[in-house]
């Protein structure tokens, strides 16, 4: 049986190999035949398609592939740091040169 024009994608997604994927979703079909007992149904389709989806979190879920976005967000949040920190100095470097320079004036 050809396997879902998706497969790809939802693998690649999951961290997965597409080997695997295919495995995963052989069982599915397997396991949704043996359910419904029909092959080609719409019910048949959406029990493939609900048990691979389950099948593919589990194998996601047993990988121990470090989820680094998470990290990378830290980072660039802590990367930005010290440009908050020039900007808000440069911000109020400029408050007090203008307050200095109209007291200047009005003395003048």
């Amino acid at each position: 049986m050809k396997t879902p024009k998706l497969l790809p994608w939802q693998a690649r997604k999951a961290g997965v190999s597409l080997e695997r994927a295919e495995a995963l979703w052989n069982k599915a079909i397997r396991e949704a035949t043996a359910d419904t007992g029909w092959v080609g149904t719409s019910e048949f389709w959406d029990a493939a398609e609900t048990r691979f989806r389950e099948l593919l979190d589990a194998e996601r879920n047993t990988l121990c592939a470090p989820q680094i976005e998470s990290l990378v967000r830290c980072q660039s949040r802590l990367g930005l740091l010290p440009l908050l920190a020039a900007e808000q100095m440069v911000t109020a470097m400029s408050a007090n040169w203008q307050r200095f320079c109209n007291q200047m004036n009005k003395a003048a």
